[in-house]
């Protein structure tokens, strides 16, 4: 009796130690081949619990900031699936490049590499492949205008300028990096695909520190293969709004008249 007591123990811890998620992925690699500089390049990792137990994904961890991942956040029941997915940018990063993101869960594995590869290629490059009719179905990218002043404005306050974009191409057109060389430049909001004929608004912040006269080359890249777009902002900028009213006599500060 005692030794049937032990052998049914045994299994039971057996069971147990069985008893457990297994994450199996479609494939753990994903190669995009070459791609025009300035998309955003995913690619969703399908996986399916092939074990007995749920799967909780508790993080997924990229090898770099230029990787942003994306996955099932509700647990995986047995024979039910989900997705990793990761999104590299591409923008200002021409070349080869090889990334991973590893998924850490309560599985049997506990971690797993998942790994995505290509080559960047810059516009020229992109350009010196396509055909004049695949050139031809590229999105094309229209600003309303290439100039936006702000006017006279304290120094490093936030402005806001809007800009409409409109597509003249064939395709989507996906608005990606934006660059200028005081790295004080942004979107207020990250846009959205526009179509092809559609038209957006698209908000930039502007923050910069340094007072006086300023002038700023921005640089808007996106999926359009004939080129970035390149616009200016200009500001008057000035330590203190307030004080810019005030005339210095004798030492004292009174109201400009």
């Amino acid at each position: 009796m005692k030794h049937l007591l032990f052998l049914l123990l045994s299994f039971a811890t057996f069971s147990a130690a069985r008893a457990q998620g297994v994450l199996t992925f479609q494939g753990e690699q994903h190669d995009f081949g070459s791609i025009p500089e300035g998309v955003m390049a995913a690619h969703e990792f399908r996986f399916k619990n092939t074990g007995n137990q749920p799967i909780i994904i508790a993080n997924v961890q990229a090898s770099c900031g230029c990787t942003t991942p994306d996955w099932t956040k509700t647990p995986i029941l047995p024979g039910k699936s989900g997705m990793v997915k990761a999104v590299y940018s591409s923008a200002g990063r021409p070349g080869v490049f090889n990334k991973t993101v590893t998924v850490v869960s309560n599985a049997t594995t506990p971690s797993t590499v998942l790994t995505i590869k290509g080559n960047v290629l810059n516009k020229e490059q992109m350009r010196s492949k396509l055909t004049p009719a695949q050139l031809a179905q590229s999105p094309r990218l229209t600003l309303d205008r290439a100039r936006h002043d702000f006017g006279k404005a304290e120094a490093g306050q936030t402005l806001t300028a809007r800009f409409k974009v409109t597509n003249t191409g064939k395709q989507d057109l996906v608005l990606s990096a934006i660059t200028s060389g005081c790295y004080c430049v942004g979107y207020k909001n990250v846009p959205s695909p526009i179509k092809p004929g559609a038209s957006a608004v698209v908000e930039l912040v502007y923050n910069q520190r340094r007072v006086g006269q300023q002038q700023e080359a921005v640089v808007i890249t996106s999926n359009d293969l004939t080129g970035d777009a390149k616009l200016t902002l200009t500001a008057d900028l000035v330590k203190d709004l307030n004080a810019g009213s005030m005339l210095k006599e004798s030492g004292t500060s009174v109201p400009f008249k």
